[in-house]
């Protein structure tokens, strides 16, 4: 099973990940944790990402192309994978789309949690006060969902009319949402 799963910060991508992932037998690969295992490490592609991070960029397509395409031929990934948080730009769909040609596969389905933005905007501001973000305020929040919604678009936009979305209801509770996800993407790959 090769997937994606796609939404707005706070959806709950990260939670359905992991639940997913084991569901299907395949690693969860989060793009974020891969950048933190690199840069600790030390690796040469994580000195660059720590670099770039440290200037306040953000890491160039190419690199975590690189990146993903390296952890995807590790073993545990050969019979699948779900990925979090990539991709990210059409860049990168196209560049997973020929990294996936060239090694005889293709994606069976793209995972899309939907969630109420105002509800979302509530998640995020409950989270932010129990972990004391103060730099999460509902300002900052509401802005990084329409960097988020106008960026994603596009890629959704793609992967539907490829017939691979799977729209998804991300309101309720963790196992809810997970059996929702199953029964969604089973549905989907005829399983």
């Amino acid at each position: 099973m090769r997937l994606l799963i796609m939404g707005a910060p706070g959806a709950g991508k990260g939670t359905q990940a992991v639940g997913i992932a084991t569901h299907y037998g395949v690693p969860a690969i989060s793009t974020g944790d891969m950048f933190r295992d690199n840069v600790k490490n030390g690796t040469p592609l994580g000195k660059q990402v720590d670099a770039i991070m440290k200037a306040g960029d953000f890491v160039p397509d190419e690199l975590t192309e690189q990146i993903v395409a390296d952890r995807l031929d590790q073993p545990d990934a050969q019979g699948g994978f779900l990925l979090d948080g990539f991709p990210r730009t059409m860049h990168q769909v196209d560049a997973l789309d020929d990294y996936l040609d060239k090694h005889g596969h293709s994606l069976d389905a793209v995972i899309s949690l939907d969630v109420d933005p105002e509800d979302l905007i509530a998640r995020l501001l409950k989270r932010a006060e129990l972990e004391g973000r103060a730099d999460d305020n509902e300002e900052t929040i509401r802005h990084r969902m329409e960097v988020y919604t106008s960026s994603t678009a596009p890629l959704l936009d793609a992967y539907k009319s490829r017939g691979l979305l799977v729209a998804v209801d991300g309101n309720g509770t963790v196992d809810e949402v997970g059996a929702r996800i199953a029964a969604a993407v089973d549905a989907k790959v005829g399983r």
